[in-house]
């Protein structure tokens, strides 16, 4: 048996593994990662390959689920199709899957670049990849290019916290490595690294000058403050990111406004100690790590800007979770939305007057975008406050995970 033929075997035995718990586990992430380093025979480039295999499987699952029940596609030239040769075939080219793919799958036509073309050419249906419930809360997830986009591999986007980042592209270049400057932000970057490097052991990482953040997320701060006028914004001195987490929007706050104090908090401690180290690694002096602020002890109405980056299902993230899908139903929709609003009720009367309150998910449904912003608006308690923009930013417009961000402004500004 050629070596190739033995790595596809281990991917098998690796897939039988851990297909019983993708629909239960929604940690699976951490599940296989745990699994390949289990296995002290790989090295990091076995281990670059199989997780490619098993995340194309995971992002396929309903396609390989139905292979049984059907005949092989006419221009498969074996007998019977094994799901593992599936995998390969629809996985990207990569430095791991080529050599396989040339061995293995030498007298199989290219897969095509589509969804709609690979659902053609193997007797599948586009729409069977994403949950059928899914369609209503947001139609655009299963049209082109959207539905393409979420199942392709997301891309490594950085976020340059640096005004001379001449150093980060010298790094980047006596590594080998290309990138390429998002035509929307000018700190984004877009590292075109074929084997998943470990960017936390550069230099330039050590020393602060980048973060690691998708360009969905990079854009939900811009995007959400785009109706106002640098110097409307600038006159902003009080900030609060009341979901800040390990610290991504604080410290790209933080580099928007300089001038401006950058609160934040969070019910987990652990997350915030994570943000303590990023902003302290990029010298960053206007983060303030506050208790979780409420009306008793938090200064009502006192913040310019209030961010709320709630808590959500993740929907917007398939692309990079796929086992997302199988573990995500309607009730947790419902069980998220229900959670944003009272985080969104119990942070709008920390915003001062003309201040604005701005919603974040990281979420696709519009049960928990568009409805939770609608919901809260037509409670008379939050009568002060007017919608002034919302977007969905789509996974497809920029190459990004899926986001929505809503600005609301309380009374005038």
């Amino acid at each position: 048996m050629s070596r190739a033929e033995n790595q596809l075997r281990t991917f098998e035995t690796l897939w039988d593994e851990i297909r019983p718990h993708i629909r239960t586990d929604r940690n699976l992430p951490a599940r296989i990662q745990q699994r390949l380093a289990k296995e002290k025979r790989f090295g990091s480039r076995d281990r670059r390959l199989y997780r490619e295999l098993i995340y194309t499987a995971l992002r396929h699952l309903p396609w390989l689920e139905t292979q049984n029940t059907h005949a092989s596609p006419s221009f498969i030239p074996h007998s019977e199709l094994r799901i593992s040769h599936l995998a390969l075939w629809l996985a990207p080219d990569t430095p791991g899957t080529l050599p396989l793919k040339q061995q293995l799958l030498a007298n199989f036509p290219p897969a095509p670049a589509t969804i709609a073309e690979r659902a053609a050419l193997l007797g599948e249906q586009p729409a069977a990849l994403l949950p059928a419930w899914f369609r209503e809360h947001c139609p655009a997830a299963f049209e082109p290019p959207n539905i393409d986009a979420l199942h392709t591999r997301a891309p490594l986007w950085l976020r340059l916290q640096t005004d001379d980042p001449a150093p980060v592209f010298a790094e980047f270049t006596a590594r080998g490595w290309t990138w390429r400057a998002s035509p929307v932000l000018p700190d984004a970057i877009e590292l075109q690294a074929a084997n998943d490097p470990d960017l936390t052991k550069t230099e330039a990482h050590q020393r602060g000058l980048f973060e690691i953040q998708d360009l969905g997320s990079q854009l939900i701060l811009p995007t959400a403050l785009a109706s106002f006028s640098p110097s409307a914004l600038q006159s902003f001195s009080l900030f609060l990111d009341a979901c800040a987490g390990a610290g991504g929007k604080t410290l790209q706050l933080a580099r928007l406004f300089p001038n401006a104090q950058i609160d934040a908090t969070d019910p987990r401690p652990d997350a915030l100690a994570e943000l303590k180290t990023r902003a302290a690694r990029a010298n960053i002096k206007n983060i303030r790590i506050v208790p979780q602020p409420t009306l008793a002890s938090g200064n009502p109405k006192s913040h310019d800007v209030v961010v709320v980056d709630a808590p959500c299902s993740g929907t917007g993230t398939w692309r990079r979770a796929p086992h997302l899908k199988y573990t995500t139903t309607e009730a947790t929709i419902r069980d998220a939305a229900a959670l944003q609003q009272k985080i969104f009720r119990r942070h709008a009367p920390l915003v001062r007057d003309g201040g604005l309150l701005i919603y974040a998910t990281c979420s696709l449904s519009r049960r928990e975008n568009e409805d939770v912003v609608a919901a809260f608006l037509a409670d008379p308690a939050h009568a002060d406050f007017t919608l002034v923009r919302q977007t969905t930013i789509l996974p497809a417009e920029h190459n990004t995970d899926g986001f929505f961000t809503a600005t609301l402004r309380r009374g005038s500004i």
